[in-house]
């Protein structure tokens, strides 16, 4: 995915469910043998400033909430807070 879309920033993909469920912090649900979805934004340092966790069909990170979120931390960063 990351070469098709010509990605310039890493893409994690290809967890082992259920085993690795665990190492993100995604939901197993055990009924539908299925992962729920797990989002981050990470930073330029590798530090997570954002997360969402879902248990169901709500809670995904959208586009333009993740490129609103980095550009208020760029924005924030520049102010020096």
């Amino acid at each position: 995915m990351a070469e098709r879309v010509k990605a310039t920033f890493p893409i994690g993909y290809g967890l082992e469910v259920p085993r690795d469920a665990d190492k993100v912090g995604a939901y197993w649900e055990e009924r539908r043998k299925i992962i729920h979805a797990t989002n981050f934004i990470i930073d330029a340092d590798k530090k997570v400033t954002q997360a969402c966790f879902a248990t169901g069909p709500i809670g995904r990170i959208v586009a333009e909430d993740a490129l609103r979120s980095v550009q208020g931390a760029k924005k924030r960063k520049a102010q020096g807070s």
